[in-house]
């Protein structure tokens, strides 16, 4: 099987991919658990691996009317989930009001967080605010050895990540169950990642001994060949080969759990994407509606866009926002 077209090569018009001849048909939406929403793109970092390539001079935002729009399709549909990210979304100056409006909707509100911006002065205050508010927290921390955290995230980062966990500890965080804390794992190259038990296994234990941090969940994800993460491969002469390790780990099994197909990701710009990772490459959902006109009932069945960046959710045991897909 050949490699696989990169994403900047893609022609997504096509109606036929490589993603698509593995899987047989076109990929249909199966159901709505969960709206993403990307609030803006700055961040207080510029990690190496974002897909996003977020930066603190990233200025894309969501703009508060669009918020509304957002809260009002949680509204009127019942989505039970609003899944907030970036950048750093609690740098959107609207943040807290789009916690709260989701909150007094009855949907869980999960944050996606790369911790270490909660020790910046302005937002020092949201460990004990998301508290108080039950707001599940998911955070990046790619390695619990430093050397590793500051290679892939910036010096001094696995640092601030540990302070900020152990906040988040005190808080009840990752300790009592209506504070939910899970925690992010990316393999730091390309490569698929180990097995999900043995490395949540370990981190627990790591964390536990060094620092005496607790937490839910690990997610492990995998990387997908996009955005910094690829052209950091591609300067290493790597990348070839890491497409060829996706395609060639395609697994059939994961097909009914992709994330793709129970939910929406809705761009800052208030575009509707059928995941993250398209939302990145600029590619939105057919007939790209907006959070503005879009009838999710109509939706309920659509045709998910796929490329061949898709063989990353579905390499091995799969990857999600959530983790791993299927046990093996």
């Amino acid at each position: 099987m050949s490699v696989p077209s990169r994403p900047d090569t893609l022609d997504t018009d096509s109606p036929h991919t490589s993603f698509d001849v593995a899987c047989g048909e076109p990929l249909r939406a199966l159901s709505l658990t969960t709206l993403q929403v990307n609030i803006g793109l700055v961040c207080n970092l510029a990690c190496r691996h974002c897909h996003v390539e977020s930066s603190p001079k990233r200025r894309e935002a969501m703009s508060w009317e669009t918020m509304q729009a957002v809260l009002e399709l949680v509204r009127a549909h019942q989505v039970p989930t609003i899944d907030i990210t970036g950048g750093a979304p609690e740098m959107h100056p609207h943040f807290k009001d789009f916690v709260t409006g989701a909150r007094d909707l009855g949907a869980e509100v999960i944050v996606r967080t790369n911790l270490t911006v909660m020790l910046l002065e302005p937002y020092r205050h949201l460990p004990r605010w998301l508290a108080e508010r039950h707001v599940h927290l998911v955070a990046s921390l790619p390695c619990y050895l430093p050397e590793n955290v500051d290679r892939q995230r910036g010096k001094w980062v696995h640092r601030d990540s540990i302070a900020v966990l152990q906040e988040l500890n005190r808080l009840g965080y990752g300790r009592l169950p209506d504070r939910k804390l899970d925690l992010v794992y990316n393999p730091l190259g390309p490569q698929l990642p180990g097995d999900p038990r043995e490395l949540e296994s370990l981190y627990r234990r790591e964390l536990r001994q060094a620092y005496g941090i607790e937490f839910h969940d690990l997610h492990v994800l995998t990387n997908l060949p996009i955005g910094r993460f690829v052209r950091d491969l591609e300067r290493r002469g790597e990348a070839d080969a890491y497409w060829s390790l996706l395609q060639r780990s395609f697994n059939p099994a994961t097909l009914p759990h992709l994330m793709c197909r129970h939910q929406w990701h809705i761009g800052w710009d208030g575009r509707l994407y059928d995941c993250d990772f398209n939302f990145a490459l600029g590619i939105p959902c057919e007939g790209a509606p907006t959070v503005h006109d879009v009838d999710l009932r109509r939706q309920q069945n659509r045709t998910i866009v796929t490329g061949n960046h898709c063989f990353g959710c579905t390499a091995g045991r799969g990857s999600s926002c959530s983790g791993t897909l299927v046990a093996e």
